[in-house]
Protein backbone atom coordinates (compact mmCIF):
# COMPACT_ATOMS: atom_id res chain seq x y z
CA UNK A 1 0.00 0.00 0.00
CA UNK A 2 2.95 2.25 0.55
CA UNK A 3 4.31 1.73 -2.55
CA UNK A 4 0.90 2.35 -4.62
CA UNK A 5 0.55 5.48 -2.01
CA UNK A 6 4.18 6.84 -3.17
CA UNK A 7 3.41 6.03 -6.78
CA UNK A 8 0.03 8.65 -6.22
CA UNK A 9 2.18 11.48 -4.90
CA UNK A 10 4.65 11.35 -7.53
CA UNK A 11 2.36 10.93 -10.41
CA UNK A 12 0.56 13.42 -9.31
CA UNK A 13 -2.18 12.61 -12.21
CA UNK A 14 -5.85 14.32 -12.13
CA UNK A 15 -8.46 11.97 -11.33
CA UNK A 16 -5.80 8.99 -10.87
CA UNK A 17 -6.45 8.67 -6.56
CA UNK A 18 -9.31 5.49 -7.47
CA UNK A 19 -6.81 3.71 -9.18
CA UNK A 20 -4.08 3.63 -6.68
CA UNK A 21 -6.49 2.77 -3.77
CA UNK A 22 -7.45 -0.27 -5.61
CA UNK A 23 -3.77 -1.03 -6.67
CA UNK A 24 -2.72 -0.48 -3.14
CA UNK A 25 -5.05 -2.98 -1.84
CA UNK A 26 -4.70 -5.36 -4.68
CA UNK A 27 -0.92 -5.70 -3.68
CA UNK A 28 -1.56 -6.06 -0.48
CA UNK A 29 -4.56 -8.56 -1.01
CA UNK A 30 -2.08 -10.55 -3.08
CA UNK A 31 -0.04 -10.92 -0.05
CA UNK A 32 -2.83 -13.44 1.44
CA UNK A 33 -5.11 -13.44 3.90
CA UNK A 34 -3.04 -11.12 6.52
CA UNK A 35 -2.38 -8.51 3.50
CA UNK A 36 -6.33 -8.61 3.17
CA UNK A 37 -7.13 -7.36 6.56
CA UNK A 38 -4.31 -4.97 7.15
CA UNK A 39 -5.26 -3.67 3.78
CA UNK A 40 -9.18 -3.41 4.85
CA UNK A 41 -8.03 -2.05 8.33
CA UNK A 42 -5.40 0.37 7.13
CA UNK A 43 -8.37 1.89 4.26
CA UNK A 44 -11.12 1.66 6.81
CA UNK A 45 -9.14 3.92 9.22
CA UNK A 46 -7.97 6.33 6.43
CA UNK A 47 -11.59 6.91 5.09
CA UNK A 48 -13.06 7.39 8.40
CA UNK A 49 -10.58 10.11 8.95
CA UNK A 50 -11.07 11.49 5.36
CA UNK A 51 -14.69 11.11 5.01
CA UNK A 52 -15.14 12.41 9.09
CA UNK A 53 -12.66 15.56 9.40
CA UNK A 54 -11.05 16.10 6.19
CA UNK A 55 -14.56 17.28 4.59
CA UNK A 56 -14.07 15.03 1.38
CA UNK A 57 -17.18 14.10 1.94
CA UNK A 58 -19.33 10.87 1.87
CA UNK A 59 -19.32 9.89 -1.93
CA UNK A 60 -15.97 10.27 -2.32
CA UNK A 61 -15.30 8.07 0.90
CA UNK A 62 -17.91 5.49 -0.55
CA UNK A 63 -16.16 5.46 -3.99
CA UNK A 64 -12.63 5.08 -2.12
CA UNK A 65 -13.75 1.87 -0.59
CA UNK A 66 -15.51 0.12 -3.72
CA UNK A 67 -12.21 1.14 -5.35
CA UNK A 68 -10.28 -0.47 -1.90
CA UNK A 69 -12.40 -4.03 -1.68
CA UNK A 70 -12.20 -4.17 -5.66
CA UNK A 71 -8.49 -3.94 -4.98
CA UNK A 72 -8.49 -6.29 -2.02
CA UNK A 73 -10.98 -8.92 -3.75
CA UNK A 74 -8.50 -9.67 -6.67
CA UNK A 75 -9.76 -7.02 -9.12
CA UNK A 76 -7.84 -5.49 -11.95
CA UNK A 77 -6.82 -2.02 -10.62
CA UNK A 78 -6.68 -1.21 -14.73
CA UNK A 79 -10.55 -0.63 -14.19
CA UNK A 80 -10.13 2.74 -12.30
CA UNK A 81 -7.01 3.83 -14.59
CA UNK A 82 -7.27 7.19 -15.74
CA UNK A 83 -6.75 7.72 -19.34
CA UNK A 84 -3.53 8.86 -20.14
CA UNK A 85 -1.51 7.91 -16.54
CA UNK A 86 1.85 6.80 -17.82
CA UNK A 87 2.62 3.29 -17.79
CA UNK A 88 5.33 3.24 -15.47
CA UNK A 89 2.29 3.25 -12.45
Amino acid sequence: MRGAYSNMREANYKNSDKYFHARGNYDAGQRGPGGKWAAEVISDAREGWQGGISGRGAEDTRQDQEANAWGRSGGDPNRYRPEGLPSKY
